[in-house]
């Protein structure tokens, strides 16, 4: 089971991925921080494996993970913004296999896309807890409680444009449920 308690002692880490030539992209993965999901769900999960491509899945599931974005855009007013609702949509694949895409957001002010800084151990968190409920493995159900702060803005986040943020438009009963049969073949 993941401790909680330790992880709150670590500082939280940030990662940065650009695109291909250094710009800001609509969506990221991090396989590069496999090791440390790995090591997050051994006790429950045996042989969890990154799947580097994005083919069909059997499971997905969509939540939220936290970070910063920077406007590089030198003409505008805005600069950095933190987030604590970055969509992000985790695929299962047989054995134990898994994927993560984290959504993008875009300036309210000039509306291109930010930079993006990963928060670590949300991201982990979120994917050993998911990979632990797929695998039938018991775990802690972790309470929901707003922590306040401005509200999910739809116009900007590139996983509503995509209808997979489930703060978007998509939402319906199966929210905070496994989406498997809503976007799973959408996306093949």
């Amino acid at each position: 089971m993941l401790r909680t308690s330790i992880l709150r002692k670590i500082p939280p880490k940030f990662s940065k991925l650009m695109g291909a030539r250094g710009e800001a992209t609509s969506s990221y993965t991090y396989p590069l921080l496999h090791p440390s999901v790995v090591k997050a769900v051994s006790d429950k999960v045996p042989n969890a494996w990154f799947h580097k491509y994005d083919d069909k899945a059997d499971q997905a599931y969509v939540t939220h993970v936290m970070g910063k974005f920077t406007c590089n855009n030198s003409d505008c007013s805005s600069n950095v913004w933190n987030s604590m609702k970055v969509a992000i949509q985790i695929k299962g694949y047989p054995g134990n296999g898994y994927n993560a895409t984290v959504f993008g957001q875009r300036c309210r002010s000039c509306n291109k896309l930010g930079d993006f800084s990963l928060n670590e151990n949300s991201y982990i968190k979120r994917i050993a807890y998911r990979l632990k409920k797929w695998a039938g493995a018991e775990v802690e159900i972790q309470p929901y409680r707003h922590k306040g702060g401005p509200p999910h803005e739809s116009d900007y986040c590139e996983g509503c444009r995509l209808g997979i943020c489930t703060e978007g438009d998509v939402k319906d009963d199966n929210l905070g449920k496994d989406i498997s049969s809503r976007f799973i073949d959408q996306f093949h």
